[in-house]
Parts: C-alpha cells; structure tokens; sequence
C-alpha cells in the first residue's frame, strides 16, 4: 500500500512551507539540497516540524490544501500539537 505524507517544513527565515511527498524523507532532503520548491531554495535549510500520513495522493493533496488556508498562528498551533 502507498503512503503519502503532507508536511510542513521551517524555513531559516522562520516561514512555514506545507507541502506533500510520497517519500517524506526523500523530499526534505530534496528541498535541502537546493532543488526543492522555488518558495524554500533561498531560505535553506528546512526543518521537518510537522507530517500527517495518508493512504491516497489525493487526501494527501486535500489536507496540503486545507492547510495552506490556514493562517501561521493556525499552523504553529497544529505543530505544537502535534496533529
């Protein structure tokens, strides 16, 4: 069974990216390397803050959505719970 993750990186400008991967690991370290998304290449490195698992790219794609609505008081609030 495939596994999708959404996540939520922090920039080393202290900005928040969410965005979603089928390989979490694999794509923090692609965002670190510098061929990640054009939004974190020149606020390198990330930190994984936050992730939520899902079976479809299609969830996975809707809670990214659902979040990237969210405002940043929202997000911190959602990393610091942990989900």
């Amino acid at each position: 069974m495939a596994e999708y993750y959404t996540y939520i990186v922090e920039c080393a400008d202290q900005t928040l990216y969410t965005g979603y991967a089928a390989d979490l690991e694999k794509r923090i370290e692609t965002h670190n390397s510098g061929t990640g998304a054009k939004y974190t290449r020149n606020r390198l490195p990330v930190a994984l803050r936050y992730y939520e698992k899902f079976e479809t790219k299609s969830e996975a794609m809707k809670r990214e959505h659902a979040i990237k609505k969210l405002t940043r008081t929202a997000k911190m609030a959602l990393i610091e719970s942990g989900g």
